[in-house]
């Protein structure tokens, strides 16, 4: 790596390169740091110390392959994954639309009413948290739709620089001060059935819901056309770049939760703007009151990238669906895989309004659903992942090598397990 980057004479990979091409991955990133890392992995901390630290990490290495190929498939097959789901065959694409549907609104919904919530920070008790995540998503909507999701593509990568300084900070500054925890307390044990609702959810969105895979592939397609020279090595550098971060920053909000909270007799808040005084509570308790105001502006600016990264992501391969169902089973992309895009925003915006007016600020309880959905529908979007690079589409050069594959298959039958361990507690124990 040292000789490459020192190599100025011919065609360099300097870090001004790699500046340049993160992108995809990076927005990847932003929209997994959401509810699984400022609510999921802040809770697990909370409510079990260290313990699911193992569990967050092998979620991680386990799924890895299959958003990673969101990258590999894209500059394998020069086209989406939509694409190559369709040349599976028409009915898995149906199949993929349908879920996506579903999981789309009520995570666009959770991750709205999260933000909705840190903007309460702000304005008070003067709106509900229903009226807040009505603002969040209308102004996302003209975020999008008035063009300005390129400015978020160059402002993403340095909130989510700011939000991992301040998070890794208050981690270092907590990890000096000791934990809150008294000596003799003991922590509840995690790893029984009644913790399986809980086990789920957290990995239904660590480090993200599986189908963020085809938002990688879309939005990397697009960037490739802007830059003919992207390749295969910038391609998994920017992807493994956000996967890596998200990866450590799940762990920091289990180290802060597990730090501060852990045995302190502190319960969350099920309403949204509670919830978020404690979010913010733990890291001004930490670093000092002075940084309230600067973390919740951070919080709130990170919830509104990846408010406006899921509702692009999802309307964006949502199109690129309708529009492949218009064209014979297996044919290569059209060139007009954007054309429902906007129109299927507003359809998610109203969709989404309708779910939050309904759980009426249970935010707790909107984002538990929104990350188990994700889980379920994780079962069909490995699959379908693992399934394309079979495809003669893909040269074998850039195939998963014995590793990934094994560790593909791997991550096919954790998934499958843990969803018929979910059944059986949902019908018997819950």
């Amino acid at each position: 790596m040292a000789k490459i980057i020192s190599d100025t004479n011919s065609n360099t990979r300097g870090i001004s390169h790699y500046m340049q091409i993160l992108g995809p991955g990076i927005l990847g990133a932003a929209a997994a740091i959401g509810g699984s890392h400022l609510v999921a992995s802040t809770q697990a901390g909370a409510n079990f110390g260290w313990q699911l630290v193992g569990l967050i990490l092998l979620v991680n290495v386990l799924k890895y392959p299959f958003f990673q190929i969101g990258a590999r498939y894209t500059m394998a097959a020069n086209e989406t994954l939509i694409q190559g789901y369709d040349r599976i065959g028409r009915g898995f694409l149906y199949l993929f639309t349908a879920l996506n549907m579903v999981v789309s609104v009520i995570s666009v919904a959770g991750v709205a009413m999260l933000c909705g919530s840190i903007l309460g920070l702000f304005i008070g008790d003067d709106l509900s948290i229903t009226q807040l995540s009505m603002i969040v998503l209308a102004a996302s909507l003209i975020f999008l739709l008035t063009g300005h999701y390129k400015t978020l593509d160059r402002v993403t990568k340095w909130i989510i620089v700011g939000l991992a300084v301040a998070t890794i900070s208050a981690v270092i500054i907590a990890f000096n001060k000791g934990e809150a925890a008294p000596p003799d307390f003991i922590s509840p044990s995690p790893w029984n059935l009644a913790s399986v609702g809980f086990l789920v959810a957290l990995m239904g969105w660590m480090p993200g819901p599986i189908e963020l895979s085809t938002w990688n592939s879309v939005w990397l397609r697009q960037k490739k056309k802007l830059n003919s020279s992207l390749d295969v090595k910038d391609a998994l550098v920017d992807f493994n770049v956000g996967y890596a971060t998200s990866t450590i920053l799940a762990l920091c909000f289990v180290a802060l939760g597990a730090l501060v909270l852990h045995g302190s007799g502190t319960s969350f808040s099920t309403s949204g703007i509670g919830f978020a005084n404690q979010l913010v509570d733990v890291y001004a308790t930490v670093i000092g009151e002075w940084s309230r105001w600067l973390i919740a502006l951070i919080a709130f600016l990170c919830m509104f990238s990846t408010t406006v990264t899921v509702l692009d992501g999802y309307s964006r391969s949502l199109s690129e669906c309708f529009v492949q169902f218009s064209q014979a089973q297996g044919s290569g992309p059209t060139g007009n895989g954007s054309k429902y895009t906007y129109a299927l925003m507003i359809v998610m915006g109203i969709a989404g309004a309708i779910i939050i007016m309904f759980f009426k600020g249970a935010l707790l309880a909107m984002l538990e659903l929104a990350m188990i959905s994700a889980f379920i529908g994780a079962m069909v979007f490995a699959w379908l992942n693992y399934r394309v690079m079979k495809l003669p589409q893909v040269p074998e050069q850039y195939r998963l090598g014995r590793a990934l594959n094994v560790l593909g298959l791997a991550g096919i039958l954790f998934i499958v397990c843990f969803n018929l361990l979910f059944v059986y507690w949902y019908l018997f124990v819950n």
